[in-house]
């Protein structure tokens, strides 16, 4: 375990975490909503520091990045637990379903041994992805950090919730970010995320304006967030940032805990069509 960033110790042996809005108190044994930062004995420590459980080579393109390198291959790293419990999960087995025991059982790979794969094997670039990188941010910078120092590039796949003085550390080590804008209205993040859509809208800022590297994606589910109004609003609010911003609108599938229909394609189309008043690159994915 590595003790962990941005918490402060409170009375009777409680920290706060100051990593994401949720500014979990935790007392002394317990862990924080993501599951992944324990309190142990006044101090905050990362229980997913060097522990892996997803290390893969896919296309950049599945992250997606569309407009970042196209083509490259890039080194995917993941770990236990998210900030988020969206009740449509499509990571839900590795962002949902563990206990901080599992954290005992899982290999530990060193940022240097990540920087020893990519030399080794001749890899250009490394994302965090697959579950929140957010939750396993001392992680992320220290093998981000050592990845800027000899030439290789970073991604982050992220739900956009961390507030904003970490966001300010982050990208200062990773090249390009792909963002999960979820839906344009606070209930949904709050019912159906358990997050506050704010956070993430600060995020998306931040990032467009020490001009990193920026996609978006957008998970549309039929009857969920597919309010018209909503969804211009959220392309104005890119489109007002940079009309150059990457746009994924994304096919759902049903998953963990919500069944519905898989969203139809002409409903992707119309939706792409809206966008790409805005915006000057919309893409349709998961189709």
């Amino acid at each position: 375990m590595k003790e962990a960033s941005f918490y402060i110790s409170e009375s009777g042996g409680k920290v706060k975490c100051l990593l994401c809005p949720k500014h979990c108190r935790i007392p002394d044994g317990g862990v924080g909503v993501c599951g992944t930062r324990e309190n142990f004995s006044g101090k905050l420590y990362a229980l997913a520091y060097s522990k892996p459980v997803a290390l893969h080579l896919d296309p950049i393109e599945k992250k997606p990045l569309y407009h970042f390198h196209p083509g490259a291959k890039i080194l995917s790293v993941g770990t236990l637990g998210c900030n988020l419990n969206c009740r449509f999960c499509q990571n839900f087995d590795i962002s949902q379903q563990f206990e901080k025991e599992d954290f005992d059982n899982i290999t530990e790979v060193s940022p240097e041994q990540i920087l020893s794969i990519c030399l080794n094997s001749g890899y250009k670039f490394v994302a965090f992805t697959y579950n929140e990188p957010t939750v396993f941010f001392e992680y992320m910078i220290d093998i981000a950090e050592l990845c800027r120092k000899n030439g290789i590039k970073t991604v982050a796949v992220s739900n956009g919730q961390i507030n904003e003085e970490p966001l300010l550390k982050l990208v200062e080590y990773i090249d390009a970010f792909n963002i999960d804008l979820k839906s344009f209205n606070p209930d949904f993040y709050r019912k159906i995320c358990g997050g506050e859509i704010e956070t993430t809208k600060r995020a998306i800022e931040i990032i467009s304006e020490k001009k990193r590297h920026l996609e978006v994606t957008f998970l549309l589910i039929e009857g969920l967030n597919d309010d018209r109004e909503e969804f211009t609003a959220m392309c104005g609010f890119l489109a007002g940032l940079d009309r150059d911003i990457v746009l994924h609108i994304s096919r759902a599938f049903p998953r963990y805990k919500m069944d519905f229909d898989p969203t139809p394609l002409e409903l992707i189309n119309d939706f792409q069509k809206t966008a790409s008043k805005y915006l000057n690159h919309v893409y349709a994915g998961n189709i």
